[in-house]
């Protein structure tokens, strides 16, 4: 049986790992795999640290989207993986991959992960996450620092010059692909729950 794919999209810091783990807490996590898009951002180790981060890594072209379906239609067949991993403090691919194995259920997280037609017909649930702009960047901007080793200047550079131009250029417009829209300012356990039993039904449980 095909597993059930479930897109997560929306703006960087709308939270949408957050509404993946809730989602996840309702499902059977054995039968569960969630792939990051941010892991497929392109290789550029020919690069040095300086170009890498002037790159736009906002723009659809930073992806591989190419390697990324791939390996989604691997996991479809029931073969594994060898996912990428992403160092956000390196900004390039790291040389570690890792082993994905098949499973029922595979959630596709990323900002852009609705941007191409080719993950949204592999999906068959597509879902967008939404939040006020100002709690985005605030939420980016401790995450940035906290956990990924970034200034607070570089973090604000990165958000006026290629964040926030990018959302509304490449990401906002997203929104009309999904199926369902949660709005993050609010709590969403109806939304997760919907979510939650029509997977289950897909998956004929």
């Amino acid at each position: 049986m095909k597993p059930v794919i479930i897109a997560v999209g929306g703006g960087s810091g709308s939270g949408k790992t957050t509404v993946v783990n809730e989602i996840i807490e309702k499902l059977d996590k054995d039968d569960l795999v969630v792939i990051k898009h941010d892991d497929y951002y392109k290789k550029q180790s020919h690069l040095s640290l300086e170009e890498r981060y002037n790159i736009n890594y906002d723009h659809p072209a930073s992806l591989d989207n190419d390697l990324f379906i791939s390996d989604i239609k691997k996991l479809i067949k029931g073969e594994s993986i060898s996912k990428p991993i992403y160092d956000f403090v390196l900004h390039d691919r790291s040389d570690k991959t890792e082993i994905v194995e098949p499973k029922k259920v595979i959630i596709l997280e990323g900002i852009l992960i609705l941007e191409d037609k080719r993950i949204r017909d592999l999906s068959d649930i597509k879902l967008f996450v939404s939040l006020d702009d100002d709690l985005r960047f605030i939420r980016r901007l401790l995450r940035d620092i906290e956990e990924r080793g970034r200034s607070l200047d570089s973090v604000v550079k990165q958000y006026l010059k290629t964040v926030k131009p990018m959302y509304h250029r490449f990401v906002e417009p997203t929104k009309r692909y999904a199926d369902v829209i949660i709005p993050n300012n609010n709590r969403h356990d109806v939304a997760v729950d919907v979510i939650a039993a029509k997977i289950k039904s897909i998956k004929g449980e």
